[in-house]
C-alpha cells in the first residue's frame, strides 16, 4: 500500500503534506467513514430503543477526573487563551469521555498525555493557516507546551500524532491508546459516536460540569471555515462524503 495512505493523518503526514488529501488518500477514507456512520447508526438506535451497553455499565468516577501535574497545566493555560468558552468546554468533554470509554475497555492509558492531548487538539482551529489542517497548528502548540514543561521526545510525539490522527474517520487501537481515546472521545461529543457505550448519568454529569455553551453551532461553523481554508482537508472531506453537519446537530446533547 502507498504510503501516503498508510501514515495518512500522523504528524509526519500532516508536516509533510500540510493536510491535502490525494485521490487515493481520499478513496482509503471512504470505507472507515461508512463503517463509523453504520455504527453510529445501529449505536444511536440503540439508545432510541434503550437497549443500548451504557444502560448497565459503571464508570468509576475517579476514571475521568482530570490529573494535575505541570503538562496538563500548561496545556490548560493555553487551551485557555486560545479557545472560546464552547470549544474550551469541548475538549474537557473530550478528555472525560475518552477516559471514560478508556475505562470501560480496560485500557492502561497514561491520562496526563491523554488530558494535555484532549485541551490542545483543537487550539489551531480559530486561527488556522490557508491550506494547511488546523491540527499543523494544534500540534505545534502541543509541541511549544512539552518544550516549556521538558517533556521527553517519545511523550511528546505521542501527543502531537494523537492530535493530527483525531479527525480520521476511524482511529484503531493500534495507534496507541492516547491517539484511540482522543479520537473516541472527541467523537462522542461531536457526532455522538460511542455515546451509547457510556451511562446515561456519566453523559449527564460531564455536560452539566462543562456546559456545551451553543457548541453544535459554534463548531460547524468552525468547520465550514476550516473546509474553506482547506479544501483538500480531512475536514472538507468530511462534510463532502460524511454529512458531518446534520451529524453534529444529530448528537444526542443539546447545544
Amino acid at each position: 500500500m502507498n504510503v501516503a495512505v498508510t501514515d495518512l493523518g500522523t504528524r509526519s503526514w500532516v508536516d509533510r503534506t500540510g493536510g491535502q488529501l490525494t485521490a487515493a488518500e481520499r478513496r482509503s477514507l471512504l470505507v472507515p467513514l461508512a463503517r463509523t456512520h453504520a455504527s453510529n447508526a445501529v449505536g444511536r438506535l440503540s439508545m432510541l430503543a434503550r437497549l443500548n451497553s451504557g444502560r448497565r455499565a459503571q464508570v468509576a468516577p475517579a476514571s475521568v477526573i482530570p490529573p494535575n501535574s505541570a503538562l496538563t497545566r500548561a496545556a490548560v493555560e493555553q487551551a485557555q487563551r486560545r479557545l472560546s468558552p464552547a470549544l474550551l468546554n469541548h475538549s474537557y468533554r473530550t478528555f472525560a469521555f475518552g477516559a471514560a470509554l478508556g475505562a470501560l475497555e480496560g485500557l492502561t492509558v497514561d491520562a496526563e498525555l491523554l488530558f494535555a492531548a484532549a485541551l490542545l487538539h483543537d487550539t489551531g482551529l480559530p486561527a488556522s493557516e490557508k491550506n494547511v489542517d488546523f491540527t499543523h497548528t494544534s500540534a505545534r502548540v502541543a509541541r511549544d507546551v512539552a518544550e516549556e514543561v521538558g517533556l521527553s521526545s517519545a511523550a511528546t510525539e505521542t501527543i502531537r500524532t494523537a492530535i493530527t490522527l483525531h479527525h480520521n474517520p476511524d482511529v484503531p487501537l493500534a495507534r496507541g491508546p492516547v491517539a484511540y481515546l482522543l479520537a473516541a472521545g472527541a467523537g462522542v461529543d461531536v457526532v455522538g459516536l460511542h455515546s451509547w457505550r457510556l451511562p446515561p448519568d456519566l453523559l449527564a454529569a460531564v455536560v452539566e460540569q462543562h456546559p456545551r455553551l451553543g457548541f453544535k453551532g459554534e463548531f460547524a461553523a468552525a468547520f465550514r471555515a476550516e473546509a474553506a481554508r482547506v479544501p483538500r482537508g480531512r475536514v472538507q472531506f468530511l462534510r463532502r462524503y460524511g454529512a458531518f453537519d446534520l451529524a453534529i446537530k444529530l448528537a444526542p446533547f443539546r447545544g
